[in-house]
């Protein structure tokens, strides 16, 4: 710890010197090599004698300051209390947890925590359900239509395998193309595909060129 005693507007005795250093070297258990104590001595004389003598106690600790103020009819005396009280402060100091730095979201949360107005945190749940009309399409005229509602994914009717599929957009630009099987196994590349029987749909006078599912 560095420790620094001045006058203000006065020359410091030596013999008021060392005894403001004794006092400050107790506060070395609590402090470390980056701390600093500053004394500034000062006289009122237009205060009684009693209170005359002014000692102003600084102590930095971490970046923080801490002070300790007091009025005696000497210095020592002012410097027995302002240690005092400044040794009082730099325990509590050393005693209570520091906090790390918080994003202003998370302080946010923590006051209304404290404020008891925070919402309780709940599990993600399903609140909308969507039942559209579905009819058989070629995957052209899917993609066609994915296309002209500018969406990123399509679920339509395959009309050459009659089963449930997904079209969808992939980040080059390309699409793919997802076609669940009950309990059937998973099969890359649309290989695995069952043979088209007959025409193009069992979907009757209406054909291939149904309409796929419009999600808006």
């Amino acid at each position: 710890m560095r420790t620094i005693v001045k006058g203000k507007n006065l020359e410091v005795p030596e013999r008021v010197r060392r005894y403001a250093e004794r006092k400050l070297a107790r506060l070395e258990r609590l402090l470390d090599d980056r701390s600093d104590a500053i004394v500034e001595l000062s006289v009122e004389q237009h205060r009684s004698a009693a209170d005359s003598h002014i000692v102003d106690v600084t102590l930095v600790i971490d970046g923080s300051t801490l002070r300790g103020h007091a009025a005696g009819p000497s210095f020592q005396a002012g410097l027995d209390t302002a240690v005092d009280k400044v040794e009082r402060r730099a325990v509590d100091y050393k005693q209570k947890p520091r906090l790390r730095a918080r994003p202003i979201e998370e302080k946010q949360l923590l006051r209304r925590i404290a404020d008891g107005t925070a919402e309780p945190r709940r599990e993600p749940r399903i609140v909308k359900t969507k039942r559209f009309a579905i009819e058989p399409m070629f995957e052209e005229d899917a993609l066609s239509e994915m296309e002209e509602l500018g969406h990123s994914f399509f679920i339509f009717v395959n009309a050459e395998t009659e089963r449930l599929a997904v079209l969808y957009r992939r980040n080059g630009g390309d699409f793919g193309l997802i076609e669940p099987i009950v309990g059937g196994e998973y099969t890359a590349s649309g290989q695995g595909r069952p043979p088209r029987e007959g025409g193009r749909s069992r979907s009757g006078d209406n054909g291939a060129r149904g309409r796929g599912a419009r999600v808006r």
